[in-house]
């Protein structure tokens, strides 16, 4: 390229704004939906999953940025698995089961939308339907902003993630004076194996930072600038965590935060900031709910894109439909109003956190098999994937125990996955 045809070109991304891009898909969604669930699980103790979490996030973050280096482009997990896997049914698999994992995501996090608008509008006696209707009115309007177009995504998705972050930032400031130090060390605590599979679900709220590697091909020097963005992102939204958790522990009771689980965020605003307070975040919560609802769903159809364009997904899937909607699209659409009216919040949550952490544990793999192309310290990678696989292990046998019916749905999305995928390459070879 000329120098005269360099000024034309987009003004590459700094470690800030791959960081900032980072945070806005990490923070809101996650620690709003999961936050409550996740204390029912680790009880006085959910800060120490949060921060166990955020070390495995930045393990993980490791293998992400290594690839993401080596590899610089937008593809992001699809183009790692399609590297690192000789098997076109494991890449597709793999891929087709992270884009059900959004789909999922999307329900779970449409629910608590729901449950939010439910009680900021409602009350806290309304029946189930209320809050189902108000998670279905969310997802409908964000997939037709989608359809839409691309550049009304970008700005709506740019004002949620403004106004969430400022909210949680005000919460957290004023939250701090009124911190009961009793109620944050003397509640339950839980043993080591329910802290772990604890973790299930408390990484789900980082899991946002796998979007950060679909920037590495806008950056001027990837090897350097997208671990430094991953790091610093992971880190900043690690002590965001842990201080909203403490926050929410040190002014809400053990029977309140049962009782309003799905919405604790909002209830801890409702002693440091009173009902305005209660408003204010509960609002907010309403806008980092739909910006997470649209961050899954965007993804979902970059997902479904690619995989429609490496024959890894039927070609009709990718076929326009309204606009810029496909076929695919409905179709995501028609489960995810399924799940959110079928299913209650909590075994959406854990179906999501599994997966996903069978995807990123993937991402492990991919690493150690590309070693050679992408370096990095295979130490740290075996640690990284022993502990995910260790989490893994903990959440599935609490599961078991406590919805043996989600471990069912997990084998089914995890087989049924690479069952599809083995049948799509049957037939691509008999064509």
């Amino acid at each position: 390229m000329t120098e005269a045809a360099a000024p034309a070109r987009h003004k590459p991304m700094g470690v800030l704004s791959v960081a900032a891009l980072g945070i806005g898909s990490m923070v809101g969604a996650g620690i709003f939906a999961l936050l409550g669930q996740a204390a029912l699980m680790a009880g006085r103790d959910v800060y120490l999953s949060f921060a166990i979490g955020g070390a495995i996030a930045l393990l993980s973050g490791y293998s992400y940025a290594r690839l993401a280096a080596r590899f610089p482009n937008s593809d992001g997990l699809l183009d790692n698995f399609d590297r690192a896997f000789p098997s076109q049914v494991v890449t597709g698999g793999l891929t087709l089961l992270y884009l059900v994992t959004q789909i999922v995501a999307a329900a779970m996090v449409a629910k608590t939308f729901g449950a939010y608008a439910d009680r900021l509008f409602v009350g806290d006696s309304s029946p189930p339907i209320v809050t189902n209707l108000f998670g279905s009115v969310i997802v409908i309007l964000l997939v037709v902003i989608n359809m839409i177009g691309t550049g009304t995504v970008g700005r709506t998705k740019e004002l949620l993630v403004a106004v969430k972050l400022i909210i949680l930032t005000a919460l957290m400031v004023a939250g701090v004076p009124s911190i009961n130090p009793a109620m944050v060390g003397n509640g339950q605590s839980v043993g080591p194996a329910t802290l772990f599979a604890s973790i299930g679900l408390t990484f789900f709220a980082y899991a946002g930072y796998g979007m950060m590697t679909n920037a590495s091909g806008h950056v001027a020097n990837p090897p350097v600038m997208i671990p430094r963005a991953i790091y610093l992102a992971i880190g900043i939204v690690i002590v965001l965590y842990i201080g909203l958790t403490i926050i929410v522990l040190g002014n809400v009771s053990d029977a309140d935060l049962a009782r309003y689980a799905s919405t604790a965020v909002a209830q801890a605003a409702r002693p440091v900031l009173g009902s305005a307070g209660f408003v204010v975040v509960s609002i907010g919560a309403l806008f980092a709910t739909a910006s997470g609802i649209m961050a899954s769903i965007f993804c979902a159809v970059e997902i479904s894109r690619g995989l429609v364009a490496k024959g890894l997904l039927p070609s009709a899937m990718g076929k326009a439909a309204w606009r810029q909607g496909t076929s695919g699209l409905f179709w995501a659409t028609a489960v995810i109003l399924v799940l959110v009216n079928l299913v209650d919040l909590g075994a959406i949550a854990q179906i999501a956190s599994a997966t996903f952490l069978i995807c990123y544990l993937a991402i492990f793999v991919a690493h150690w098999r590309l070693h050679a192309q992408a370096s990095g310290s295979r130490f740290v990678i075996f640690v990284g994937a022993a502990l995910m696989a260790a989490v893994l292990a903990a959440f599935m046998v609490h599961l078991w125990t406590a919805r043996p019916f989600a471990i069912g749905l997990i084998v089914v999305a995890v087989l049924g996955r690479l069952g599809v995928e083995w049948l799509i390459q049957q037939r691509r070879r008999a064509s």
